[in-house]
């Protein structure tokens, strides 16, 4: 599946401006996610913690329960932007093992977007995020 570059960055752009709305006050790590549908709808996520962690939530899944709860389960990429405690850009910020299992349940072979330290895009598949079934 190839998702064009302008679309990319956008989804980047989305999920940083998502990970402004985060509620990190026991790790101070911002996540954004911004999911893009099969129908073109970008939809955002961002995490929310927990003082039980367990009950904290990724942005990634918070993207994947907004687009469910308005009827949407197709998804064609993701797109994920983090702050590190310091407020910098952390680069690269893959999906937690959760979160890929939770986007498999969906859309197995969907992209993950990421942006690199050196402002490029990188794209990978879910699949190669997961080991083999």
């Amino acid at each position: 599946m190839q998702i064009d570059l302008t679309i990319q960055k956008e989804l980047i752009f989305k999920a940083k401006i998502a990970l402004k709305n985060s509620y990190s006050p026991y790790s101070n790590f911002k996540v954004g996610a911004a999911l893009l549908t099969s129908n073109q709808e970008i939809i955002t996520g961002t995490n929310i913690e927990n003082r039980y962690f367990n009950l904290t939530i990724c942005a990634e899944r918070t993207a994947i329960v907004k687009a469910i709860s308005k009827g949407i389960n197709n998804f064609q990429a993701i797109g994920l932007a983090s702050l590190n405690k310091d407020q910098n850009i952390q680069y690269n910020c893959y999906p937690c093992g959760v979160c890929r299992e939770f986007l498999h349940e969906f859309t197995p072979n969907i992209l993950v977007i990421l942006e690199t330290a050196a402002n490029q895009i990188k794209t990978i598949n879910l699949t190669e995020l997961l080991p083999q079934d």
